[in-house]
């Protein structure tokens, strides 16, 4: 028979034991969750392998014309994801993909947090007018805004060939850059843009279309 002593000592030992058990439950679903979290935030920039992904760089700050919203600030942006692609009517891939990009803003609506900000280079806002109604009809769901000199597109950013989309986060920093058409209007793309307003976003950086740095791996954990 154990003594008193002894029974409350085994007492205690169980339930520290218990406390241990739990604790380890607990740590392992949580990081199990982190985990999970992790990877679904960075299914979206993995699969689209953006030519640059970063979180270092402030984007340019410049203030246009635009078709219908006036003279437009990107400063003035600050606290929205900004999708900012650039583009002329003589570049034939960039007409493609206007309407994939007219699809997406209409998806993106309901969505206070993200603005749609395309700029050309074209002679004025009745030139950027003219072609985008040639190609996606009089219903311009996105802010259009011209840069006739180029000093924002090719000065400041310095694009050469279009098109190039630019996803700004809400703090102004550049965190994705694609050059090239894509299909816009996709899954993927949304996710990408929607995850840039909450807290919890991918770390994965990106050089020329390939996956770089101390997260790289994050990569090919989600199977890209």
């Amino acid at each position: 028979m154990l003594n008193k002593g002894a029974m409350k000592w085994l007492s205690q030992l169980a339930q520290a034991a218990f406390l241990l058990v739990t604790a380890v439950a607990v740590y392992s679903f949580v990081s199990t969750v982190r985990e999970g979290e992790r990877l679904r935030v960075c299914t979206p920039l993995c699969h689209l392998k953006p030519d640059y992904a970063a979180r270092n760089r402030t984007a340019p700050d410049f203030t246009l014309d635009t078709l219908s919203h006036g003279k437009i600030n990107l400063a003035s942006l600050r606290g929205k994801v900004v999708f900012l692609n650039f583009w002329t009517k003589n570049c034939g891939p960039c007409l493609e993909e206007m309407p994939s990009l007219a699809e997406f803003t209409q998806s993106m609506r309901g969505n206070k947090d993200v603005v749609v900000l395309t700029v050309s280079t074209d002679e004025s806002l009745d030139d950027v007018r003219s072609t985008l109604n040639s190609v996606i009809g009089q219903n311009i769901p996105f802010i259009a805004a011209v840069d006739p000199e180029s000093k924002v597109v090719g000065d400041r950013y310095g694009t050469k060939l279009f098109p190039e989309t630019w996803v700004v986060d809400s703090r102004g920093v550049i965190r994705a850059r694609f050059d090239g058409t894509r299909d816009w209007n996709s899954p993927l793309v949304r996710q990408l843009v929607t995850d840039l307003t909450d807290p919890l976003t991918c770390s994965v950086e990106f050089e020329k279309g390939r996956a770089v740095g101390d997260e790289a791996s994050t990569c090919e954990d989600v199977g890209t």
